[in-house]
Order: structure tokens, then C-alpha cells, then sequence
């Protein structure tokens, strides 16, 4: 089945082909997936939902902590990413795949599972209100509800003109022109990824009727970080699906001297070991069905 924008994204354009990026993401990735698993609270018997499968990161490990008599069913709105995961599963009986969107799961039974997970999905969802209701339809009496997201507000509201956070007088001009380009269309409240934060999470949940809600939430403000690296690399990459990458970025905002320029001075950067600066937010969240 040919890819998608998502699919794409995942197997390539966020680390454009990159093993390096790949490892460095690998590691961040599996720091997510064992806080919302950890949430959960598995037990080997449990169905577990995972929304936004992707490419299976959750819900791979959950089939890891699950028993025989285990199940997950990878829901997605990316056919290809069911079929990258159906092919990664290997006729594993365990396993189900459900062409879904979060908002609506009406393919999931009423009362069917144990657990819902999903890691950065409601980013990219416009009713995220509806995507509650449905985790706690699906739900059984007791399941559990554990999720991720990135509170990328906060990044729009502390650093709106950040690009890996550098500090550089000598292309500073070029590189707030290469940040419009994402900054325009991520503007609070006009853009799902940042019309929300940790608080919303937490009065949706509690509206669609969940109990013991918790919201786990931390902020790192200008916290120093890995340098920049492979530069060639990283141009080719893309902070997430819908967006260009970076070199697709300059393309649209810099001339062919203001492009030049600034790649000598970011491969001058990356092979100095120049540390870039940290600004993110994050939330996992996790609630009963009472």
C-alpha cells in the first residue's frame, strides 16, 4: 500500500533517513511509551486500544507486557500505518487493526476494552472534547484511560521566534524567517496542535465522565541540549507530519544567498558542538472509567 503524509513522516521525515536522528528519537520515543505503559496499568489479560498507533510504538509494547490472553487492537487513521503494523505484527493472534479516527472509535463496541492509550494524537485532532467521549465509551467499568501529548502552547507563548533554541547574532535575522514559517500557521487557537493545554486535558476528561483524574505535567524553559549535529541531516527533517522540513522551510523564506548562508553557518555550528537550548512542554494523563 503506497505511504501517507504520517506514515512518511514516522519511517522518514522525522529523522530524514537519518540513523543518527533515528537513534536520538529512538531513545526519547521509548521514554514515552514506558510512562503512558506504566500508567496503564496492564494486566495480562487486558484488550488494550491503542489510538494513533502510528507505527505501533504503544501498542508493540503493550503485546510485551501482556500475556497470551492479551489483546490490542492498533487503531489509525493512516491504512498505511495499519499495514506497516499488520506487517510487524506477523499473524500475531493477539493483534487487531481498526481504521479509526479518535473523535470517532463507532468501529470499537460499546464497553469492549480495558484500556485506551495514545501518544501525541490529540495534537492533531479539531474535537478533541469528542475523542474523550469515545475513549470513555469503548471503555469497560474499571478500564483505564492513559495518554501523552506535547503542550506545544507553551512553546508559542515563551519562545515564538526559537529554532533548537539558538542564540546566533551572526544568522539570527535568517533563522526568525525560517521560524515564521511554522509560527504562521501554529498560531494559539487557530492550529490543534496549540488551541490547548494541560488544564484543557484535564476538563476533558473529568467532562466526559472519567474519575481519579491526573495530569502529570513539566515545563523546561531554555534547558541546554544536545548540539545540533549532522546539519545535512537535520535540514532534512521535519518537527512533525503536516509540517515542512527545515530545508523546505529555507526554500520558502530565504533567498538562494540567505540559504547559503545560513547552511554554512549552522554546519559550522553543528561540527563545534554548539549546544542548542530546550523549550517544551508535556502532559500524561490518566483516569479511571468509573
Amino acid at each position: 500500500m503506497a505511504s501517507d503524509e504520517w506514515t512518511r513522516w514516522l519511517l522518514t521525515r522525522r529523522d530524514g533517513g537519518n540513523a543518527a536522528l533515528r537513534a536520538e528519537h529512538a531513545t526519547a520515543l521509548e521514554v514515552f511509551r514506558e510512562e503512558v505503559l506504566d500508567r496503564a496499568s496492564l494486566s495480562p489479560a487486558d484488550t488494550v486500544l491503542d489510538v494513533g498507533a502510528g507505527t505501533g510504538l504503544i501498542a508493540f509494547g503493550a503485546l510485551e507486557r501482556l500475556g497470551p490472553d492479551g489483546h490490542v487492537i492498533f487503531s489509525d487513521v493512516s491504512d498505511a500505518g495499519l499495514e506497516e503494523c499488520r506487517r510487524r505484527a506477523a499473524d500475531d493472534p493477539r493483534c487487531t487493526f481498526v481504521h479509526a479516527s479518535a473523535e470517532d472509535l463507532s468501529a470499537v463496541p460499546d464497553a469492549s476494552v480495558d484500556v485506551v492509550t495514545t501518544r501525541s494524537v490529540l495534537i492533531y485532532c479539531e474535537r478533541k472534547a469528542d475523542a474523550f467521549h469515545e475513549f470513555f465509551r469503548v471503555l469497560r467499568p474499571g478500564g483505564r484511560l492513559s495518554i501523552f501529548e506535547p503542550i506545544n502552547r507553551f512553546l508559542l507563548e515563551h519562545r515564538p521566534d526559537s529554532l533548537f533554541g539558538l542564540r546566533d547574532p551572526e544568522v539570527a535575522d535568517l533563522l526568525a524567517k525560517v521560524v515564521a514559517v511554522y509560527r504562521d500557521g501554529a498560531k494559539r487557537g487557530e492550529n490543534p496542535m496549540t488551541d490547548f493545554d494541560e488544564r484543557d486535558l484535564l476538563r476533558w476528561a473529568a467532562e466526559a465522565g472519567f474519575d481519579g483524574v491526573e495530569v502529570d505535567y513539566r515545563a523546561q524553559l531554555d534547558v541546554p541540549a544536545e548540539p545540533i549535529g549532522d546539519w545535512t541531516a537535520l535540514r532534512n527533517a521535519s518537527p512533525n507530519p503536516l509540517a515542512p522540513t527545515y530545508g523546505e522551510a529555507m526554500e520558502t523564506a530565504l533567498t538562494e544567498e540567505e540559504r547559503e548562508r545560513l547552511d554554512t553557518r549552522m554546519t559550522q555550528l553543528g561540527q563545534s558542538g554548539t549546544p542548542t537550548r530546550r523549550t517544551l512542554a508535556t502532559a500524561y494523563l490518566r483516569a479511571l472509567h468509573p
